[in-house]
């Protein structure tokens, strides 16, 4: 028996290896796996010392929550205090699938998996692999496993979207399973129910639309100003970044650093889409990437695009400023903290 993910080139991943990977989750060890979003970096959501080899493999902060990952058949009520009503509609409406929720955290769930908060962040992924992984391990705890998981990745670098970039970042210390590339692309939408009215911490593929049309009311939208927001994955201001200096700025304030560029004999990557890129998209110096125009479909090739820039020869990485619409809201959130980690190294220099 073999699982397959939705993309045919993918490689099969069988149940030996589920069963195994399993294993090294019930023994405390950490797995990556595939998700519909990005890459995860797996240990056992109850067992403190696995949460804890996650945060030391990513160099990640102790009070920077991390999601767990429960199987299609799991009980989110098992994790929680209590269940409201709203919850149940969005687990309904879209789990499996890319949506985190924030809950008010049952007592005897570790406070690790949350960085120390009374709240935690649930989500079922909808890729076969993950589901599968889920599933055998939930078998082995009386159907109550959770695997906590962020993205496989250093803190604060660009999230994995196939099992290479997986091993770009641990080498062979991590143990894969391979499930090929990611369908969604980045992050799942977090939504936080922790305070009796829904807000958006992270933007995602599951937009502030879709949960209007489910709840009947419109979620908060994070606008810096939600001072008694939980903490959650992926919302400090500067994350997701390559290590290729970044820059993201209207297309008319792009040009002249393009044509400075130029004619210092600097190459540099503008990364546009199609039908901004105009007369740069064949100019010399420039590393010229048409993006899609589509904003699940940039989503998509988003993290795939920075990774492989920092292999290209460039000394800057430019890129257009997307529209200020919900359509891109989740695109725009995560350029503006790529961004913003060069603006903050660039404000601190002497």
């Amino acid at each position: 028996m073999s699982i397959r993910s939705n993309f045919p080139s993918a490689p099969a991943v069988t149940a030996e290896q589920i069963a195994h990977a399993a294993e090294l989750l019930d023994a405390g060890q950490l797995v990556a796996f595939p998700t519909e979003t990005v890459y995860g970096l797996g240990g056992d959501a109850e067992n403190p010392e696995a949460v804890a080899r996650i945060y030391a493999a990513k160099g990640r902060p102790a009070n920077h929550p991390v999601i767990v990952h429960l199987a299609p058949h799991g009980d989110p009520n098992y994790w929680v205090e209590h269940l409201p009503a709203d919850a149940q509609k969005l687990i309904d409406a879209f789990w499996p699938g890319p949506l985190t929720l924030i809950l008010k955290r049952a007592a005897h769930i570790p406070s690790a998996v949350s960085g120390g908060q009374d709240s935690v962040g649930l989500r079922c992924p909808s890729h076969p692999v993950a589901q599968a992984l889920l599933d055998v391990f939930g078998a082995r705890r009386g159907g109550h496993g959770g695997v906590a998981a962020p993205s496989a990745n250093r803190f604060g670098h660009v999230s994995p979207t196939t099992a290479q970039h997986v091993r770009d970042e641990f080498g062979d210390t991590i143990h894969v399973l391979d499930g090929g590339s990611s369908d969604v692309g980045i992050e799942s939408t977090i939504l936080d129910l922790s305070r009796g009215f829904p807000a958006l911490l992270r933007p995602g593929h599951v937009t502030p639309q879709d949960l209007a049309g489910v709840l009947g009311v419109a979620p908060r939208l994070p606008d810096g100003s939600d001072a008694t927001a939980p903490r959650a994955s992926g919302t400090l201001k500067a994350h997701y970044a390559p290590r290729t200096p970044l820059a993201l700025l209207p297309f008319d304030a792009l040009e002249p650093i393009l044509s400075a560029a130029r004619d210092a004999g600097e190459r540099v990557a503008l990364v546009a889409r199609k039908s901004r890129g105009g007369r740069w998209a064949s100019a010399d110096g420039v590393h010229f990437v048409a993006a899609p125009e589509d904003p699940h479909a940039y989503a998509r090739e988003l993290y795939g695009l920075l990774r492989a820039l920092d292999r290209a020869d460039v000394s800057r990485i430019l890129i257009e400023k997307l529209p200020d619409t919900l359509e891109w809201i989740a695109v725009n959130d995560r350029l503006g903290r790529a961004a913003a980690a060069f603006e903050a190294r660039d404000a601190s220099a002497p």
